[in-house]
């Protein structure tokens, strides 16, 4: 590489730059202080965060970097942010209950700042192999931070399962990708572009463009590739669950939209069934399967899965509008999802943490700001208006039906109708039920993320929704 070359390349970088080094300091400092340095490798692992994205947003150039394999953006920029508060918000949470769930080590916060730049670098990728090198960048330290309670075996489960059913899908993606680049000679999302514009459409193109989004639906847990989700949403340690319900499905949402939108983009009309198929299939599974569960993980878990099949719409919709909705919906998404873990996190007495949604009885009388925080949380998962939720599936259902997907959106709407049970069960219980053995105070860092969350829900986001949206629509039109 020529200096001209790496210097025009390495700004796009600096914040994964930012990151990956301070990783390595926060991982030398933990190792000299010893089991005493949590705390403080934690605090710093935060502010390492907060300092990459104010870099991010404030001092990073767009661009293209390293001959098209790395791409910086406003889709990108918008994606990372999310990422990075996701990251952010699952370290911040862990101080809650570190004791509990084994997470009082140092490595903790360093294997989710490392996590963080290989999702940031999903968020970014540009061609085959850097869509590949993000992918297992942020995987690896996934698999270890869902058995990081070496002591428990649903955590150490939670990690094999996630490891076995991630080499997998693993496998399957790079399949696909060695077919694309088989078929035409190419790596680069906007290279492979006008290979098809220019050769044409080819079966064996077809089959390893489903290879790779099935690699990409792993990612993100929608179905038929969602099986890994609640096993390891419900024995994995909470915090880490709420890592896996924000960034990795975010940074895979963001390279999917990127992978589907700009690389094959003459090819919309097949990769676009197989996203509307993968949706519906989303949506219906996760409102059925959550009616059951009594395990207020496993009901997340099923959640997500059918949250990720409303973001699916969106990008069905295969235009700017579409990825508007997409971008939006995460935003709301990762913001309810944060606010909702902190209360998991909090229900915990003296014996330990419970996860038993009916443990929440009559938690209004035991403890209403708690109750209050979890409700607002609950009707805006369930999309009722005004609350955020609401904002988020308006604007992928109105791109479906702008894009001629009303059958979509239609059954967007029922899936969402039965998946407003099981929430409304969850708000049941806390108000009207017997109230149950109170839980333990929660700490101030779980109630600064249950308030923040549980305002933007309703309040604060009627200010900067504004904001949001002009962000989301500039982030869209880098596509088109």
């Amino acid at each position: 590489m020529t200096p001209d070359f790496l210097s025009a390349s390495l700004p796009l970088l600096a914040p994964e730059m930012i990151l990956a080094v301070g990783s390595m300091a926060l991982l030398m400092l933990g190792v000299f202080i010893g089991e005493g340095s949590s705390r403080l490798v934690a605090m710093l692992s935060v502010v390492l965060l907060v300092f990459a994205g104010f870099w991010l947003v404030l001092g990073t150039p767009d661009g293209v970097g390293f001959g098209g394999s790395f791409i910086s953006d406003a889709f990108a920029k918008f994606m990372k942010v999310l990422v990075l508060i996701g990251s952010a918000v699952a370290i911040v949470i862990s101080r809650g209950a570190a004791g509990g769930d084994r997470l009082d080590r140092f490595e903790f916060p360093v294997l989710v700042v490392l996590a963080t730049v290989g999702m940031m670098l999903m968020v970014s990728a540009g061609d085959l192999i850097a869509l590949y090198l993000g992918l297992e960048l942020s995987s690896l330290a996934l698999y270890v931070l869902a058995a990081f309670n070496r002591d428990s075996e649903r955590s150490t489960e939670a990690g094999l399962k996630y490891f076995v059913l991630g080499a997998l899908s693993s496998g399957m993606l790079l399949y696909g990708a060695s077919l694309i680049y088989g078929f035409t000679g190419q790596i680069g999302f906007a290279e492979i572009a006008r290979a098809m514009t220019a050769e044409g459409r080819s079966v064996g193109l077809v089959v390893g463009l489903v290879f790779v989004l099935a690699g990409l639906a792993f990612k993100i847990s929608a179905v038929p590739f969602h099986m890994w989700t609640p096993d390891v949403y419900e024995g994995s340690p909470t915090p880490v669950t709420a890592l896996f319900a924000a960034g990795p499905k975010v940074a895979a949402m963001a390279l999917l939209t990127r992978f589907t939108v700009q690389g094959f983009a003459p090819l919309t009309a097949d990769w676009q069934q197989v996203i509307i198929f993968i949706s519906i299939a989303s949506m219906g599974f996760g409102a059925f399967a959550a009616i059951g569960q009594k395990n207020i993980k496993r009901l997340m878990a099923y959640s997500s899965i059918g949250h990720m099949g409303y973001a699916l719409v969106g990008l069905a919709a295969a235009d700017a509008a579409g990825v508007r909705g997409v971008l939006i919906y995460m935003a709301t998404y990762v913001a309810m999802t944060a606010g909702t873990f902190a209360v998991i996190l909090a229900m915990r007495r003296k014996g330990g943490q419970v996860e038993d949604i009916y443990q929440l009885s009559g938690l209004s009388q035991t403890n209403p700001m708690m109750a209050l925080g979890l409700t607002v949380l609950m009707l805006s998962l369930a999309g009722l208006p005004p609350l955020v939720g609401f904002i988020g599936k308006y604007y992928v259902f109105m791109a479906a039906v702008g894009a001629g997907l009303v059958p979509l959106a239609v059954i967007g709407v029922i899936a969402s109708t039965i998946g407003l049970f099981y929430y409304l069960r969850v708000v049941k219980v806390m108000w009207f039920d017997a109230p149950a053995e109170g839980f333990l105070p929660m700490t101030i860092e779980l109630r600064a993320v249950l308030a923040v969350a549980a305002l933007f829900v309703f309040p604060v986001y009627l200010f900067v929704g504004p904001s949001l949206l002009a962000a989301a629509e500039a982030a869209a039109a880098t596509f088109f």
